[in-house]
């Protein structure tokens, strides 16, 4: 049984290189798929450059875009299901040597289905540190999946809303619940693994391009703020069976629910209500 790495790249061209120089490209037990989707760069062109004629470094060049529809394609139509554990990471990302291998350590104990890797820089880290260590959770940059829990949600066709913004948060639940009702949570089935961890490009006040970057994610952490409302409700309810192929669908019954929250928070959330209006 080996190792397959899911490398999600979206426009990457500017880190996809640092993101794959980060790994170790050379281990004989692991399959590295590098997920471009949706791009227009030189996100593929500079990965395969990166990979230097590796076997086991496959570049896909996916027109679609999205990370969740492009989570679904790799889960279920790239890998084999022979896998012992199945690692998820960010192409802007870079990985701290060790990662993988700890990884895959922290999935051996028992009832286990996931592993969290830790973020090692950024004004919040030891804050977000601390709560993945109290409360369990996934951070999309980098996290693990058990081959036997992925071959599971594979058998059972679970799949992803294609329009979900952010696969970490809905796969979190599914690990704790064990592919059940949020009633059955356990928090003990996410090893968080203190040995792993990854750096994210920082906003610079001085760089424009991460300026606009960080804008336009804002938006997007509040269409994933009021999805997880409707998907914690059909988590809550019916378990991963009751999601639906795209949550746009119930926009018109939830929307009339929300309102932007107060402070500067607010802004975004105007912006993200009004994208989620024109997704009707």
């Amino acid at each position: 049984m080996g190792i397959a790495v899911g490398i999600f790249a979206h426009q990457e061209e500017r880190r996809i290189g640092l993101c794959l120089s980060s790994l170790p490209l050379d281990r004989p037990d692991t399959i590295y798929h590098v997920l471009v989707n949706g791009s227009t760069d030189a996100t593929a062109a500079l990965a395969r450059s990166a990979a230097g004629g590796r076997s086991n470094v496959l570049v896909h060049d996916i027109a679609a875009g999205g990370k969740s529809r492009t989570w679904n394609h790799f889960v279920h139509d790239l890998l084999v299901g022979n896998d012992q554990a199945v690692i998820f990471l960010d192409g802007d990302a870079e990985i701290a040597p060790g990662s993988i291998d700890s990884l895959v350590r922290a999935l051996d104990k028992k009832d286990v289905n996931a592993a969290s890797a830790m973020p090692l820089n950024g004004r919040q880290a030891s804050r977000y540190r601390a709560k993945l260590r109290e409360e369990g959770g996934l951070f999309g940059d980098l996290y693990a999946l058990s081959g036997g829990f992925v071959n599971r949600i594979r058998t059972r066709g679970l799949r992803l809303p294609e329009d979900l913004i952010g696969d970490d948060g809905l796969v979190a639940a599914w690990a704790h619940t064990d592919l059940s009702t949020d009633d059955a949570w356990e928090r003990e089935r996410i090893s968080v693994c203190e040995d792993a961890g990854f750096f994210c490009e920082p906003v610079r006040l001085a760089s424009p391009l991460t300026w606009k970057m960080q804008y336009r994610r804002m938006i997007n952490y509040s269409v994933r703020f009021f999805q997880n409302r409707i998907v914690s409700d059909i988590m809550g309810r019916d378990g991963p069976t009751g999601l639906p192929r795209e949550i746009r669908t119930l926009y018109p019954t939830w929307l009339p629910r929300f309102a932007p929250r107060p402070g500067p928070t607010g802004l975004f959330d105007r912006k993200a209500l009004a994208r989620m209006r024109q997704a009707i």
